[in-house]
């Protein structure tokens, strides 16, 4: 086999691959050797045919799988032999010619083909020792659990159905239409809702125009959508929503005891508030090594810089693209809604993708010299994760992530990075640093905003009387 390097540009290789037709030859006849003793051809006993028979009515066939084992091992062979990684699954490129490839398939011409891919850039690892870190702590005080146990009584507070007119705090059961400009609205209909008046859970407006109500009633509540309503098509919009009430039923007493603990499956009210506040340690715990991966990204951002191979990039591209793009469509908005234009927004995305695929393969790198592994065990509960989000479907993406080694390596991405992330968190200099709950969560969401190279709009905090998640959150 004679290999030779065609092209050395930046991160760009072609190797050329000859195979003699001799050399083809010789494995042709070895194969053919092999299954001399299984054939059976008409007139020939076992072992006992002719190897012109066999060249004649297997060569072609058997010089075939030949041709298809060569070029999915030689790439392999020949990057283990050069010392390199390929970004990508090497393009392999053979001859087009009919009458030159029955040549080769004959054994009569020489076997030829050419590998491009790019390299996987070599660069050396830093010491993680050296990475100074500042972790945010928030303490946990009494009074938030307390707040959190005194939402979850009020979840499971009973209610009463009563004659007289709802007041502030009954809870009213209606079935509603909205209608913009005379004419209902996607999501904005839904039968048997329940809405306890006062929670402001409802666009601003809706709750108040429902006091004095009674069971039986029909009335018609106008409000006007938020400026900034994240559903674009009703943003700012006035709508009026008829209403029919079903029933308008009165609290009962607002009561934290082992009994409520126990029929949330607690043993008491004690053990409530001390799931209670796990919980709540579990949230700002999730935010505080967000934080943290947040500044062990940005440092290797600072320490690593090298060239990505340009197929990464455009994968990455293209998958970042593709969402924004589609984003703008289902809420149908333009670029200049987002105060950017497309070229901006591309130049943004592209240093997003940049970072991405350079980070990734720092990552890798580092997790591999660290002999970093994700277990079966890791995998088998992503795989169930991904199975459980598709109910009724369980079978068919079991097969589809047998089949597709693709989608089962999007799986474990993310659970190999986690746990370089946490080797990395081991070895760097840890700071804590105590913070108030709302230092740790503005902070959080200031660091979102400058990751973003695009603006987008802010969700509202109120929600509209609608079932559809894009019209209601």
């Amino acid at each position: 086999m004679q290999v030779t390097e065609t092209l050395s540009e930046g991160l760009k290789r072609e190797i050329k691959v000859v195979i003699r037709a001799k050399d083809m030859e010789s494995r042709m006849t070895e194969r053919l050797t092999e299954a001399k003793d299984k054939v059976q051809l008409k007139g020939f006993r076992p072992g006992k045919v002719p190897m012109s028979h066999m060249r004649k009515f297997y060569g072609k066939s058997i010089m075939a799988e030949l041709v298809n084992e060569l070029i999915n091992e030689k790439p392999r062979e020949i990057l283990s032999d050069r010392g390199e990684k390929s970004a990508t699954r090497p393009e392999i490129k053979m001859t087009e010619d009919e009458d030159e490839a029955k040549e080769i398939l004959a054994a009569n011409a020489d076997f030829e083909f050419s590998m491009s891919y790019e390299v996987i850039p070599e660069f050396t690892i830093q010491d993680a020792g050296a990475l100074e870190l500042t972790r945010h702590v928030v303490e946990i005080d009494d009074a938030e659990v307390e707040e959190q146990v005194q939402r979850i009584a009020e979840n499971a507070r009973s209610y009463e159905p009563k004659d007289g007119k709802a007041e502030s705090g009954d809870r009213v059961t209606m079935d509603y239409v909205g209608k913009i400009d005379g004419e209902p609205f996607q999501g904005g209909a839904d039968e048997g809702a329940n809405l306890v008046l006062g929670s402001n859970t409802f666009i601003p407006g809706f709750e108040e125009q429902l006091i004095g109500v009674k069971a039986g009633d029909a009335t018609t509540v106008t409000v006007q959508f938020p400026e900034d309503y994240q559903a674009d098509h009703l943003a700012g919009k006035e709508a009026t929503f008829d209403v029919t009430v079903k029933e308008v039923a009165a609290p009962g007493e607002l009561v934290i005891n082992d009994e409520l603990a126990q029929s949330l499956g607690l043993e008491s009210a004690d053990r409530l508030r001390e799931v209670v506040r796990g919980q709540i340690e579990s949230q700002y715990g999730q935010i505080t090594r967000q934080k943290l991966k947040r500044q062990i990204l940005d440092a290797l951002d600072e320490q690593y810089k090298f060239d990505t191979p340009q197929s990464l990039l455009d994968v990455e591209f293209n998958n970042i693209w593709g969402q924004v793009v589609a984003d703008l469509q289902q809420n149908d908005r333009t670029f200049e809604d987002e105060d950017t234009t497309e070229e901006e927004a591309k130049a943004d995305y592209t240093k997003l993708a940049e970072r991405r695929v350079r980070l990734g393969l720092v990552l890798s790198e580092i997790g591999e010299k660290a002999n970093i592994e994700v277990t079966d065990e890791e995998m088998q509960r992503a795989m169930m994760d991904q199975i459980r989000q598709f109910p009724g479907q369980e079978q068919q993406v079991m097969e589809y992530l047998k089949n597709t080694p693709d989608a089962v390596a999007q799986l474990r991405a993310p659970i190999f990075e986690e746990k370089v992330i946490d080797h990395l968190i081991g070895l760097a200099k840890v700071t804590d640093e105590t913070v108030s709950k709302e230092q740790l969560l503005a902070d959080d969401e200031a660091e979102e905003t400058e990751k973003k190279p695009a603006k987008k709009k802010a969700a509202p905090k109120k929600k509209a009387p609608a079932k559809k998640k894009a019209d209601t959150e």
